[in-house]
């Protein structure tokens, strides 16, 4: 992995159109587009520079399948063609900017934009399994209490190439390579920023794209109703999370701001059309969701669905004055619903050490701007 080098060129269109690349048109970001669409692309360029057919299986899975930090690393190309390409359809990168290495073996990267914002992603190996978790936006809209990332605000959407390049970096670098799972997890709300969300589950799995099964992939939401609508529309098997933490509309509403606009009684509704397999996550906050009557409720709507209980620890980052729920009574809710007939799973904090547990992202862009790229190791106990 590269630090500090990446392309300044980019596309924030997301249409797909005109299929054009060259001298007279201007430079266009292939990773921006859908695998489809990107050799379309590629192939209009090649004919019309009167290249052989077979520059474009020399080119196309340059982009992701086998993917090249930049294009003078494709060497199997004529300089000329390189030197064009280059001009039409620069390879732009995130810019690293530090790495923080957990005790635990989770691995939080700092990624610069363009325009001097920042998203973070987390690497959480386990076994065989290694799990991205990846931003789609700069900070986020929603406000949720516990989440140190509402706490930054929004700052600005991701486009596709800036999501899906989370996963192209450690691509590049031998030491991660090819997640085996992706979540979007990371800072922001996925549906929040559906188009480029949208384009980027294509890249993800296309087996064009970094071919991760659509099982393997899971978008976590508050609960954009009308958005999830469009995410249940797509034909591939995508897991789907959402953010819960509480199962009465009036606890959920202290929490989550977003209940006001998506009350649970719609959200469930809109959940009930999703044939696929559903986990609340449930942050346990003392005195705010974890009573018995909370896991009754939540019980009431997670045994239809046949939803996955998550039980998640509140970490350091949120709102002052909330208070973790210490792991006794943690045992007695998850048994609680056990009782009921839910299926649950208590998960275990990685990465607290460097801030990078789940509700922990948030970056401090002055600060960070003004470090080094470095990489750091954590020495935390």
């Amino acid at each position: 992995m590269q630090m500090g080098s990446f392309s300044d060129a980019r596309d924030s269109s997301h249409r797909a159109a005109p299929f054009r690349l060259g001298r007279r048109h201007r430079a266009m970001n292939l990773l921006n587009l859908t695998p489809n669409d990107a050799e379309r692309s590629i192939a209009v360029w090649v004919a019309e520079r009167g290249e052989p057919p077979y520059r474009l299986r020399q080119i196309f899975p340059r982009l992701w399948t086998h993917p090249a930090a930049d294009w003078t690393g494709v060497t199997e190309l004529p300089r000329a063609l390189i030197d064009d390409l280059t001009t039409s359809a620069p390879i732009c990168r995130l810019q690293l900017q530090t790495r923080q290495t957990s005790t635990d073996g989770t691995v939080k990267f700092l990624w610069r934009l363009h325009d001097g914002l920042a998203v973070e992603s987390v690497w959480i190996p386990e076994g065989r399994r290694r799990t991205l978790c990846i931003s789609s936006q700069a900070g986020c809209a929603f406000g949720c209490v516990f989440c140190a990332t509402g706490r930054m605000g929004f700052q600005r959407h991701l486009d596709p190439w800036e999501i899906t390049g989370q996963v192209r970096e450690l691509l590049l670098d031998p030491e991660f390579g090819k997640p085996t799972n992706v979540v979007f997890m990371g800072m922001g709300e996925p549906l929040h920023n559906w188009d480029a969300v949208d384009k980027a589950l294509t890249i993800l799995n296309d087996p064009h794209g970094f071919g991760i099964g659509a099982r393997h992939i899971t978008v976590s939401t508050v609960g954009i109703v009308p958005k999830l609508a469009r995410l249940a529309a797509r034909p591939e098997q995508f897991r789907l999370a959402i953010s819960l933490h509480a199962a009465v509309s009036e606890r959920r509403a202290a929490i989550m701001p977003v209940e006001k606009k998506y009350p649970i009684g719609k959200l469930m509704e809109a959940l009930r059309a999703f044939a696929r397999r559903i986990t609340f996550e449930y942050v346990l906050i003392k005195g705010a969701n974890d009573s018995v009557r909370d896991a009754d409720e939540l019980a009431k709507i997670a045994t239809p669905l046949g939803a996955l209980v998550n039980i998640l620890p509140l970490h350091p980052g949120g709102a002052a004055g909330l208070t973790p729920v210490a792991a006794g009574p943690t045992r007695q809710f998850a048994r609680r619903l056990k009782e009921l007939g839910v299926n649950v799973t208590v998960r275990r904090s990685r990465g607290l050490d460097i801030s990078a547990a789940c509700g922990q992202l948030r970056t401090e862009t002055d600060l960070a701007a003004s470090l080094p790229s470095t990489t750091v190791t954590s020495s935390s106990n």
